[in-house]
C-alpha cells in the first residue's frame, strides 16, 4: 500500500545557502537503510554522530532528524537537540534518551512530532516507500538560540534559518514492509 504521493525535494535546498562540513556515524551509512536498532518500532536508540570541519566562528550546535517523506504537508520531526556547546563534536549512541542524561551540559531535547522530548526513531506507515531521514548538525553563530525545551522543532528550524553558519547532513532510509 503505497500512499502514492510525489517525493519531496531536499528540504534544506529550500533554505538560505550556507557552508557545509562533515558528519559521520558509526551506526549509519549515508544512503543506506537504518537498522531496527535505531527505528521507532525497534529499539528506538539514537545513532552515534560525530562532526568535523565546521567554521571557526561556530558558537554552538543543534542536531535534528527530519523525515520529509512523512504523509503530512509538513514532514515529521523525529529528533531535535539545541544548545550543544561549540567544544562538543559528537553525540554518543543513545544520547537521545528521554531526560537528556546522554547530552552534553547545556544541551536539551525539544519535543518530537510524536510527542516525547527525546529521539523518536523512524516509523513510516507499513507498505509505504522508503522514507529519507535527514540527520543534520547545524553550526550556529550564537551560544544559545531563542528557544527552550517547550519549543517545537519547527520553531527551532525557523531560528536556525537565521543563525546557521554551516550544516552537515547524513541521510538514511527506513521502510516497513506491508503486512
Amino acid at each position: 500500500m503505497s500512499l502514492d504521493r510525489p517525493i519531496h525535494p531536499d528540504p534544506y535546498e529550500l533554505l538560505p545557502a550556507v557552508g557545509s562540513f562533515s558528519v559521520t556515524s558509526t551506526d549509519l551509512t549515508a544512503g543506506d537503510p537504518i537498522t531496527d536498532h535505531h527505528a521507532g518500532g525497534g529499539e528506538n536508540i539514537s545513532p552515534q554522530l560525530s562532526w568535523s570541519g565546521f567554521p571557526a566562528a561556530t558558537e554552538s550546535f543543534a542536531v535534528t532528524c527530519f523525515d520529509p517523506d512523512a504523509p503530512t504537508p509538513s514532514g515529521f520531526w523525529h529528533w531535535a537537540v539545541a544548545g550543544i556547546p561549540a567544544t562538543v563534536s559528537e553525540l554518543a549512541n543513545g544520547a537521545g534518551k528521554a531526560g537528556g542524561a546522554g547530552l552534553p551540559a547545556g544541551a536539551f531535547h525539544l519535543r518530537s512530532d510524536g510527542g516525547p522530548s527525546s529521539y523518536l526513531g523512524p516509523m513510516p506507515p507499513p507498505g509505504d516507500r522508503a522514507h529519507r531521514y535527514y540527520f543534520v548538525v547545524h553550526a550556529v553563530d550564537v551560544p544559545t538560540l531563542d528557544v527552550d525545551a517547550s519549543a517545537s522543532p519547527a520553531v527551532l528550524s525557523f531560528n536556525l534559518a537565521f543563525h546557521t553558519l554551516a550544516r552537515a547532513i547524513l541521510i538514511g532510509t527506513y521502510q516497513i514492509p506491508a503486512d
